[in-house]
């Protein structure tokens, strides 16, 4: 995941309330048009950044439920 890629997601992320989301809600618009293989690639990329920690405030809850893993914007830590 590069800087540029970060940098939107986090931008995206202030724009949630506190809660529960998918990492489509974040991703955009476009995701619905990508091929399963780039989606599946993004969300593992995303999954191991929250994990890095590079996205504070972001917990992996662990859960898949909906349609994809269920992450939580927790308030600012």
């Amino acid at each position: 995941m590069t800087n540029e890629e970060i940098c939107r997601l986090r931008h995206n992320i202030r724009q949630l309330p506190v809660g529960d989301f998918h990492f489509p809600d974040i991703y955009g618009p476009d995701w619905e048009s990508l091929y399963i293989g780039d989606r599946v690639k993004y969300g593992h990329a995303f999954m191991n950044a929250v994990r890095a920690g590079k996205f504070p405030g972001i917990i992996d809850t662990g859960v898949k439920k909906g349609g994809g893993r269920v992450y939580q914007k927790i308030e600012n830590p």
